[in-house]
């Protein structure tokens, strides 16, 4: 992953825990909390990359 693609994830994911925090419906809060998941997990995934070849 690029240092440009990077710090697009993360702030990708600063927006979404942003909008978690101000949302008052609940469905939507829980949504919002699946999306901040899967999108850590595909960063952790792939930050690997950015740092070096992973196996």
């Amino acid at each position: 992953m690029t240092e440009d693609r990077l710090k697009e994830r993360q702030f990708q994911i600063a927006r979404y825990k942003h909008l978690e925090r101000e949302v008052t419906d609940p469905l939507a809060v829980s949504l919002l909390h699946i999306i901040i998941e899967d999108l850590e997990a595909g960063l952790r995934r792939d930050a690997p990359d950015w740092h070096g070849a992973r196996d």
